[in-house]
């Protein structure tokens, strides 16, 4: 029986690829440089390439020098978006590696409570002004309480791989503060995809106790699988791995493990960047020096492509409207202030100084590239219109960029003991790799 052959990548997808890469890539390592010249770390310049390249700058203003570097077709789009997905998902990885599990132990009330307290009132804050705004999807009871409840999952998120680069880039992933915010951050974000995966239920077949039940049951197998056989099987893979001088073999296996998991997360129905982070946290901390390479090329070359790529589907000149630059300043300050009070509240409940407060609330202020994962389902099931997307994907953005400098300010006033410089140690080694000075730790 003969097989159909699947045909190569054809010459002009692969030419309008490479260009596209070379482009997000050169330009989001020039901007990542200028931020770490003014005091800000490299993941500001990264973030601002997409809406620098993208229809918001030189789509608009040049929309043929914009077609020349970046994909107009929906297809060659998808496999920038590929790689970028390949570099977010092991850049999340990396970081769950990276995660002092004995802290977690240690420390899991405050982790809980900072999580707890920074979901709950992002949430109802976001489900109040949702009601009180006017619902793209119709002015219907059901469609204006799906857009208020989307709008709350879209407040409450935490951005994962924004705050594990940015904790890396400013060299903060061994201080106490940001294992907590981590931690913090993958409660709300694994009961974020668990809210929005019921949201899109409702949204398309309606929302059935049979559906909640089988998310329920999805989530807690995937943990106990993890916890149980998937612990001793990798724990048995990376024993295997380490007795091999070289980094080689460490590297393939983290990667393979990390994509495993992955893969099993989302075809269980939930987000990929949850499976990936879990699979990291079994990997453990191998020797620094054999993870050294994967963590170099992660850092400086995909993760940068991924986060370049998160602002290209965004227009802000859709911002001119009058109302809808009101609506988009209301969303940003409820976002803002709505996470930043309830994070602090719950750090300074769990006993936590007043700066270290202060730096939790700045670190689980980051929406980034989960926010606009959100934007992008609402948007896909006609809850979100063009203009409400752009708005909430702002508000990703604008406390992206605000983290960075107010953990630096925060940090600052807060003392490094002696667990973190052990910690900093196994994480990074004797001798850190680049990426990791971008920005001195305070």
């Amino acid at each position: 029986m003969r097989l159909d052959v699947i045909p190569p990548l054809g010459a002009d997808s692969l030419l309008v690829l490479l260009v596209g890469l070379a482009a997000l890539l050169l330009v989001a390592r020039v901007l990542g440089r200028l931020a770490t010249l003014v005091g800000l770390p490299t993941i500001v310049g990264e973030l601002l390439t997409g809406v620098l390249l993208g229809p918001s700058l030189l789509g608009h203003l040049y929309p043929q020098a914009s077609r020349l570097l970046l994909p107009s077709e929906a297809g060659d789009m998808h496999l920038i978006d590929a790689v970028g997905q390949l570099g977010v998902l092991l850049l999340v990885g990396i970081t769950g590696t990276h995660l002092d599990l004995g802290l977690l132990r240690d420390r899991r009330r405050t982790a809980v409570t900072v999580s707890l307290s920074g979901l709950v009132l992002p949430l109802l804050c976001g489900v109040g002004l949702g009601l009180a705004l006017s619902a793209p999807a119709g002015d219907g009871r059901t469609e204006r309480t799906l857009f208020a409840l989307f709008l709350g999952v879209a407040m409450g998120v935490t951005a994962l791989p924004v705050i594990a680069k940015t904790l890396t880039d400013m060299g903060l992933l061994h201080r106490t503060v940001g294992q907590l915010i981590l931690m913090a951050g993958t409660v709300d974000d694994a009961v974020c995809w668990f809210l929005l995966s019921l949201l899109a239920a409702a949204a398309t077949t309606g929302l059935t106790a049979g559906s909640v039940a089988v998310s329920v049951a999805a989530l807690a197998g995937f943990a106990v699988v993890a916890a149980t056989v998937g612990r001793v099987a990798v724990r048995a893979v990376m024993r295997r791995a380490a007795r091999s001088p070289d980094a080689g073999p460490t590297v393939a296996a983290t990667v393979v493990i990390v994509l495993i998991g992955a893969a099993t997360s989302h075809a269980l129905g939930m987000e990929a960047v949850l499976g990936a982070f879990v699979a990291g946290l079994l990997v453990g901390t191998p020797d620094p020096a054999k993870l050294a390479p994967l963590r170099t090329v992660v850092l400086t070359v995909l993760a940068p492509i991924f986060l370049a790529s998160a602002g290209l589907r965004m227009d802000l000149t859709a911002l001119a409207d009058p109302g809808l630059a009101w609506t988009a300043l209301a969303v940003v300050l409820v976002a803002i202030g709505g996470k930043f009070c309830g994070a602090y509240a719950g750090a300074r409940l769990s006993g936590l100084s007043t700066w270290e407060g202060l730096a939790v609330g700045a670190g689980m202020n980051a929406r980034g590239v989960v926010e606009v994962i959100v934007a992008l389902a609402g948007l896909r099931l006609g809850i979100f219109d063009v203009g409400m997307y752009t708005v909430v994907v702002l508000v990703a953005i604008v406390t992206s960029v605000m983290a960075p400098p107010m953990l630096r300010v925060t940090l600052g006033r807060v003392r490094v003991d002696a667990e973190e410089q052990r910690r900093r140690l196994r994480i990074e080694g004797p001798d850190p790799v680049p990426a990791a000075r971008a920005s001195p730790s305070p």
